[in-house]
């Protein structure tokens, strides 16, 4: 067979085909013949799309098959745009319509194929379509005969399909619920931390809602124009702590939430102007030759694993009402992710909104049948204030399990319009911009790889690296008006994005922005923003493990891309997850002796880094930017990988390196265009910016 198959392929490059098939013994176990494995001298694998470390199979060739444009010889090799090395590669080839999706061929991996071309059989297609109705996968399952990943075929909804009003309404509505924790939980955490009161909080996530919607619908007119929901990112949380908890607020007295606010809101809006710069420059385009695989996925992962210190202590508060939320979130997201009702996957989809309803109502009801209630004591007396040492000691209890000390649904109004400045003039300082201006590349890198991620699955093509330029340009803009508007960071693409495509199916861009326009109607009723602000803080540290550790997954997942057994990539991987940790806890531990009195929680005690970091020189703002940017996990690990990744010897192959659509390439290809161009004849009039659209 390997004989037969080497006189029907394509002419040979460099390496000769029967070097090739000499090499490999073939496979003898039928565990092999299934998955296709063949072991390397190096103890090496490739990366399937589905993230096993297995080759899929070879079939045999037919005769007139196209040569594929990303492979191009019989072994496989590294390809760079759709185009293989070496080879004289002819044009594009156009589709027949601009929905048609090709017969899967073979696996793909970062919009590449793996393997030579080949016709696929009846029974090797029906195999993989009933893998793809039991398997949630976040990667494209075919490849056309050009090399690149058609779109996924199990998808409900494509890039440019426009459903009925119904569909419309229920899908676009459903992608943002799916969404809830992510769009509405850091109000809940940084607002508390700036002294703000429960009014503070219900107006801060009236805005974040407003923002996000006003943001989704600018990204998806005039950004990347993928169906990505834009909103206040875990990114910026950490450094927006460590600001909050500089040393220069610890004194303030009163009040010091606006005041906080307005230092947030001017490094928020320096930073932003530095990341629109960073896209509609064109810089982007150079930077994205560093931005890989390897590099994202320590990047985004030391994200969610940053806010350990602050997930199960916080939990732990309330361990009875805490737990149940986790177990109900992991039930539901787990073992009950292929329960369908009505053709929908409720528990996966609604993991985090089911949990969150029903531990609430069960903390409710124990509240109003007076578990927690104690004679004599009142909840929302200090701690300092109270004399009788029963209610000291129930105190806490009553604080963090009871479901209705939050008077926020009451007090807040029934109509309130966000405004821009509403909490003041920002206040610049250029030590906390810098900052900002630092985290801003790393959400744009988080970015890179939600825009890539995606195209596979919803769009025709994966963008051209100017329309991914454009898509960081105006995410700049976005969090320009996050910081006008005062949210408390900045604003950019959920990572989170990409799995709740994979799961809802939605990947209609037309859903996304009914369903903004839907957050925007919604961030107007007062009531809302106060019902958010009025649930229990337990309960938020429980979603937010489960939202962390997501985001610790999702980040990983981004090594599918490339090959996660190479022990090249293991190495940096490990090296960038390990030293995220450890750097930063030696700023975060360096002169703090073990019976110090510090004057914030322990679980914030992370980010005061910037009063008694290592760096003490005569320039106190230096010390600042060095100390806080080193005491972030994720600052840490992008440059721990960034380094190792663009400096040790590594196949395009093995790496993962992203391919990009060639613009030429996609100006000809009517989808393409269809999928990226700006509406509105938008982009005739800025078409000679080259390095910002197709």
């Amino acid at each position: 067979m390997a004989t037969e198959d080497s006189t029907k392929r394509p002419r040979p490059g460099p390496w000769p085909p029967a070097q090739e098939s000499t090499s490999l013994p073939p496979p003898t176990s039928s565990w092999a013949k299934r998955t296709g494995f063949r072991p390397k001298f190096s103890g090496e694998t490739n990366a399937s799309d589905s993230g096993q470390i297995a080759i899929q199979p070879k079939p045999r060739v037919a005769e007139n098959a196209p040569p594929d444009l990303e492979v191009g010889r019989a072994p496989p090799v590294a390809a760079v745009n759709g185009q293989a090395n070496g080879d004289k590669v002819s044009p594009v080839k156009r589709r027949k319509d601009s929905d048609a999706g090709g017969v899967p061929k073979s696996a793909a991996v970062n919009g590449q194929a793996t393997a030579a071309p080949a016709t696929a059989t009846v029974p090797q297609q029906s195999r993989r379509a009933v893998r793809n109705d039991d398997v949630v996968d976040v990667l494209p399952q075919s490849v056309e005969d050009d090399g690149f990943a058609s779109r996924a075929t199990h998808m409900k909804y494509e890039l440019r399909d426009t459903p009925g009003l119904v569909p419309l309404g229920l899908y676009g509505f459903q992608h943002y619920l799916s969404m809830l924790g992510s769009l509405i939980l850091i109000p809940l955490v940084i607002v508390p931390a700036m002294g703000g009161t429960y009014e503070d909080t219900s107006a801060v996530v009236s805005t974040a809602l407003f923002v996000s919607g006003m943001t989704t619908l600018l990204h998806s007119f005039f950004g990347s124009r993928l169906p990505l929901i834009q909103g206040q990112s875990f990114v910026f949380l950490a450094p927006a702590l460590a600001i909050i908890n500089s040393p220069e607020f610890l004194g303030l007295n009163g009040n010091n939430f606006k005041h906080i606010m307005k230092e947030l809101q001017g490094a928020i809006i320096i930073a932003s102007a530095f990341q629109t710069i960073l896209g509609y420059s064109g810089l982007m385009t150079l930077l994205l030759r560093l931005i890989n695989p390897v590099v994202v996925s320590p990047t985004i992962a030391a994200v969610g694993l940053s806010f350990y210190s602050y997930g199960f202590p916080q939990v732990g508060s309330c361990l009875e009402i805490g737990a149940v939320q986790i177990l109900l979130v992991v039930i539901f997201s787990l073992y009950l992710r292929k329960v369908s009702v009505f053709g929908h996957r409720i528990f996966l989809i609604y993991a985090v909104p089911l949990g969150l309803a029903i531990t609430w109502a069960t903390a409710f009801l124990l509240t109003e049948a007076g578990a927690y209630s104690y004679k004599g004591c009142d909840a929302n007396i200090p701690a300092s204030n109270i004399i009788s040492e029963h209610c000291r000691k129930h105190v806490s209890m009553m604080k963090h399990c009871r479901a209705d000390t939050s008077h926020a649904l009451r007090s807040s109004p029934w109509f309130r319009f966000p405004y821009p400045l509403q909490w003041g003039t920002p206040v610049f300082q250029w030590k906390m911009a810098l900052v900002m201006c630092v985290v801003s590349i790393i959400s744009s890198v988080d970015s890179v790889g939600s825009y890539h991620a995606s195209s596979l699955l919803v769009a025709s093509r994966p963008p051209t690296p100017g329309v991914v330029s454009r898509g960081i340009g105006l995410e700049g803009l976005s969090s320009v008006l996050a910081g006008l508007w005062g949210t408390g960071t900045g604003s950019t693409t959920l990572t989170e994005n990409v799995h709740t495509i994979a799961v809802t199916k939605m990947g209609s861009r037309r859903a996304v922005e009914f369903g903004a326009c839907v957050l925007i109607v919604l961030s107007l009723i007062g009531k809302v923003g106060g019902f958010i602000a009025s649930i229990p803080q337990v309960m938020v540290a429980a979603l937010l493990c489960f939202m962390w550790a997501m985001l610790a997954a999702l980040g990983l997942s981004n090594l599918r891309y490339s090959e996660a057994g190479s022990s090249r990539n293991v190495i940096i991987v490990g090296l960038s997850l390990f030293f995220s940790l450890s750097i930063p806890a030696y700023f975060q531990q360096y002169g703090i002796s073990p019976n110090s009195n510090l004057s914030v929680p322990s679980y914030f005690q992370p980010y005061i880094v910037a009063s008694h970091g290592p760096f003490h020189t005569k320039f106190g703002g230096l010390n600042y930017v060095l100390n806080t940017l080193l005491s972030l996990h994720m600052v840490v690990a992008f440059l721990v990988a960034v380094i190792l990744d663009n400096t040790v010897p590594g196949s395009r192959q093995e790496r993962g390196v992203y391919v990009w659509s060639e613009p030429e390439a996609a100006r000809r290809e009517p989808a393409v265009t269809k999928d990226y161009e700006l509406p509105f004849r938008v982009g005739r009039v800025f078409r000679w910016v080259k390095w910002v659209g197709l």
